[in-house]
């Protein structure tokens, strides 16, 4: 049987809330322990790969405010295999705007796939979501989704990072990377339970700064963004990686 890695202290304070409440607000600065300096060091070239995002084209609501990049990859306690390209796919139930059909993304670049941020981001949450999974039904390998996302705001439409208001996945973890905010106001997340009451707020505000979700415990959604100097170019930009079993 794989063995999970045992939880550094970083990730124990995580696991503690987010087995908890379903949802845990981690600061830029435990993940940059988490992370550690190989990952640290590499992150200038990582978030500077969001400069070159495709335009997401399968916006119900006609929105061009939406960038994104995506790939698949299984990751076990072995390393993260990237799989072959496949498309995204969400049932209506999940998101009544955007699912029930294939959309295609431009993929991630394979540079950026390898890198070291994506390959410890990767590591360091199969390692907290397995120790968090029921043993019974723990998967020795996790299907993974990454995507890349730009939300762009404009002078007059705001972006909307959750067009599709209060969510689930449909997969088992969630986790929410700040990559960077430029010049922007809002952008808040919202965490509600199973009967949608709210249970808490934050808004990521620094690079490193997540939120990390039981999928099947809570919804989450974010606030629309605005420009805050409306002649300057606005946007946010954010890693997502869900887990779901395979």
């Amino acid at each position: 049987m794989t063995m999970t890695p045992e939880l550094s202290a970083t990730l124990a304070d995580l696991a503690a809330p987010l087995g908890q409440d379903g949802f845990v607000f981690a600061r830029a600065v435990q993940i940059a322990q988490v992370l550690e300096a190989e990952a640290v060091a590499g992150w200038d070239a990582f978030a500077a790969s969001w400069h070159d995002l495709g335009l997401d084209r399968y916006m119900a609501d006609g929105g061009r405010y939406r960038r994104r990049r995506h790939a698949v990859f299984s990751v076990s306690a072995a390393g993260a295999r990237r799989k072959q390209d496949q498309p995204h796919y969400q049932s209506r139930d999940y998101n009544p705007l955007n699912g029930g059909i294939a959309r295609w993304f431009t993929p991630i670049d394979d540079a950026i796939a390898q890198s070291a941020p994506m390959q410890r981001i990767l590591g360091q949450c199969f390692t907290l979501f397995s120790a968090l999974t029921d043993p019974k039904v723990s998967p020795a390998s996790w299907h993974v989704e990454a995507h890349q996302f730009r939300i762009e705001a404009r002078p007059d439409t705001d972006g909307k990072p959750t067009p599709e208001g209060m969510h689930r996945d449909g997969v088992d973890w969630v986790l929410v990377l700040l990559v960077r905010r430029e010049n922007i106001a809002s952008g808040m997340t919202t965490i509600h339970d199973m009967s949608r009451n709210p249970l808490g707020s934050f808004t990521l505000t620094e690079p490193l700064d997540a939120a990390l979700v039981d999928d099947n415990r809570v919804y989450h959604g974010v606030t629309p963004v605005s420009p805050l100097d409306p002649g300057l170019p606005a946007y946010r930009d954010v890693l997502v990686v869900t887990f779901r079993r395979e």
